[in-house]
């Protein structure tokens, strides 16, 4: 089993790649949903539906176009490749709306960006 380094990680929004990326998050859920009979002795569930989420996080950029159209309320097409962008690496494909948006700016600090995003329909899982 390989492991890989965070620096191989890239995100494209739109079909261009997201600059100053400095790390993302992605997380998939499923909700049960309980059909236990009342003579039962022990609780039972079945799977529900289920959904993704994540967050981009990025040195400020105000230059860069993907950064641009990262706003809240707004529909993106994404990419996230945690193994890079070669042949055979994985990536997950999906569509999603962006629930926030936020700059953060401390004193000797780099300023950043966090994007927040709701996936919505499914999440596809493959190789480049």
């Amino acid at each position: 089993m390989a492991t890989h380094h965070g620096k191989e990680g890239v995100v494209t929004a739109g079909g261009t790649a997201v600059g100053e990326l400095t790390g993302f998050t992605l997380e998939t859920t499923a909700d049960v949903v309980e059909d236990t009979a009342l003579a039962d002795a022990t609780k039972s569930f079945v799977t529900g539906r289920t959904s993704f989420s994540g967050t981009l996080e990025m040195s400020y950029d105000e230059t860069d176009s993907p950064q641009q159209t990262l706003t809240a309320g707004s529909e993106i097409a994404f990419v996230l490749l945690p193994e890079g962008n070669a042949s055979g690496d994985e990536k997950f494909t999906g569509q999603g709306i962006i629930t926030g948006m936020s700059v953060n700016n401390a004193m000797d600090a780099i300023v950043t960006r966090s994007i927040t995003f709701q996936g919505t329909g499914a999440l596809v899982r493959a190789t480049v």
